[in-house]
């Protein structure tokens, strides 16, 4: 059975994320603070203050976790992470189906960019091209192409489409018996069922 939440009970855990909230305002306030005036420090500076290797020395196996400390600037510990990415095959080895390796940043950037879109009508340009391709196509299937033929072919051909005679020597009745005999009365399924002796 649970218990009700009473109004002072409400009001305790509200003060406490009251509490919660002023205390994480200043943390974020002096973390702040500090990225500003590490921010004014070249990189070689950083690297000494913290007693850093250099990212771009750095190769597969080095440890890294240093660089991944809060105090850390953030663009110093992006150097890092490129450095470790290429340095390591597995990470450097990306395939194709990796939706967020291209950089989309840039998509605004792109000024040589033209589109059949056309608002209100959407894709009426591509759609007319593509019917007037097709039309085309379509005329020039049924136009009829006259193709010159070779002396003697005319005549092998005449000897082909000839209508065959028939056989005069079968007999028809023959045949009609084969017929008959191939045509097989419909067959069902019987069922025997063995008494059994107990």
């Amino acid at each position: 059975m649970t218990r009700h939440a009473s109004f002072w009970d409400r009001r305790r855990a509200a003060v406490r994320a009251e509490e919660e909230a002023v205390l994480q305002a200043a943390d974020a306030k002096v973390h702040a603070d500090e990225q500003a005036v590490l921010a004014e420090k070249t990189d070689a500076e950083l690297l000494v203050e913290f007693d850093l290797p250099d990212p771009d020395t750095m190769k597969a196996g080095d440890d890294f976790t240093a660089f991944m400390s809060r105090a850390i600037p953030e663009h110093l510990r992006r150097r890092a992470l490129r450095k470790l990415w290429v340095s390591n095959p597995v990470l450097a080895c990306l395939d194709d189906l990796v939706d967020y390796a291209d950089d989309y940043t840039q998509a605004s950037a792109v000024t040589n960019f033209t589109t059949s879109y056309q608002v209100g009508k959407g894709l009426r340009r591509h759609i007319e091209d593509v019917a007037k391709k097709a039309l085309a196509r379509s005329e020039q299937e049924e136009a009829p192409e006259v193709e010159e033929v070779p002396e003697g072919v005319e005549e092998q051909q005449a000897v082909a489409q000839a209508p065959l005679e028939p056989q005069t020597d079968v007999d028809p009745t023959e045949d009609q018996a084969e017929a008959e005999a191939m045509i097989l009365t419909p067959r069902r399924m019987a069922f025997r069922f063995e008494e059994q002796t107990t």
